[in-house]
């Protein structure tokens, strides 16, 4: 087992996943430039990271099929495309794993261009965290697009509370899938997680 969250659990070299992830990073593309001139920061935001963490891997190997696996591409775009919409709880919670498989992304991407390694057990800690950090940001950022363009906001702290509850129990939630996740990967390499090195960076 390296001293890092390895980047093959979560990239592929595959000439169908490839193709089908760069026609899901163009879509992402596509939402970004179209959120850009709708004035809605957040989606930008999200779509903006998003369609980093796509390109990442195809520009540190030099290889156009050296991709992020497209399911999980996949489930860190689902916010873009409930945009603006209404969900209930369980949305809003769907919505929340999906933002922490995204900031899962972030961390093989931090690792592929930076000095940067995490843990297994850290990576989770930090995804729990970034899923959190997110809402808020999302809140502050449909807010602003509120006062700048007149989207639709929160309009009661209640409703605002519904949002941050359900990030939190997503994060949670993740946060414990992708614990039972990587105690399965690391079993099948061989590896206890009671082996886990400190974080270095």
């Amino acid at each position: 087992m390296s001293q890092q969250l390895p980047e093959e659990w979560f990239v592929r070299d595959e000439r169908v996943n490839a193709a089908v992830s760069w026609v899901v990073t163009a879509v992402i593309a596509a939402i970004a430039v179209l959120a850009f001139f709708a004035g809605l920061l957040a989606i930008l935001t999200i779509a903006s990271v998003a369609a980093f963490v796509a390109v990442v891997p195809p520009l540190v190997a030099q290889r156009w099929t050296r991709t992020v696996s497209w399911p999980l591409l996949v489930i860190a775009a689902i916010p873009l495309a409930v945009g603006t919409g209404q969900p209930g709880f369980f949305g809003e919670v769907v919505i929340g794993v999906s933002v922490a498989t995204l900031a899962l992304l972030v961390v093989v991407a931090l690792q592929l261009v930076t000095s940067v390694r995490m843990t297994p057990g850290f990576a989770i800690a930090f995804v729990v965290v970034a899923t959190l950090a997110t809402a808020g940001f999302w809140a502050v950022g449909s807010a602003a697009s509120n006062v700048l363009f007149g989207t639709r906001f929160v309009q009661t702290n209640d409703e605002l509370m519904y949002v941050f509850t359900a990030a939190a129990i997503a994060g949670v939630v993740a946060g414990l899938l992708f614990r039972w996740y990587f105690r399965r990967l690391l079993a099948r390499d061989g590896a206890s997680a009671a082996e886990e090195p400190e974080v270095v960076a």
